[in-house]
């Protein structure tokens, strides 16, 4: 078998989206949708420098807790994202930083209602793209790969 220097990962998995605030936010992995979107809700636009921004709310959990936090970024612009339904929609697209195994990058999202969505963010393929492979097989690989490196240097230091 031929070893990837690709990392792998789940269906779905945690990752942070620092530039949003947003330290551990849930995410299904879709190779089938093209863009990453986000649950987003309260948006108001505003423009500072002649550039336009939006400000938002995002749902996250702390501790098992619902949470819900205020942020903002620019909007790089809107684009027409055609759901899995089948119904086409205009959203703002915008960038952030994105933390999952270890890794970080800039990705874009489109901000979006997804309340009726058992996922609170998906994570596309073009985000994904050259850095990893889905085994669907799998889930939360980042949280088992954390795990296993804390216990293996717990067992080091013994």
């Amino acid at each position: 078998m031929i070893k990837s220097p690709l990392k792998i990962l789940g269906w779905r998995e945690y990752c942070s989206l620092p530039s949003l605030g947003c330290k551990k936010i849930k995410v299904k992995v879709d190779s089938g949708a093209k863009t990453s979107s986000l649950h987003a809700y309260n948006l108001k636009y505003y423009k500072r420098n002649n550039k336009q921004y939006v400000k938002f709310d995002i749902h996250t959990f702390e501790n098992k807790t619902p949470v819900s936090i205020e942020t903002k970024a620019r909007v790089l612009e809107f684009r027409k994202v055609k759901s899995s339904n089948g119904h086409v929609e205009e959203r703002p697209v915008v960038e952030t930083e994105i933390i999952l195994l270890g890794e970080t990058w800039k990705i874009e999202l489109t901000l979006t209602n997804r309340d009726e969505m058992g996922f609170k963010m998906l994570l596309g393929r073009e985000a994904i793209k050259k850095r990893f492979l889905i085994n669907p097989a799998k889930s939360f690989l980042c949280n088992k790969k954390v795990k296993n490196e804390t216990s293996n240097s717990l067992k080091r230091k013994k």
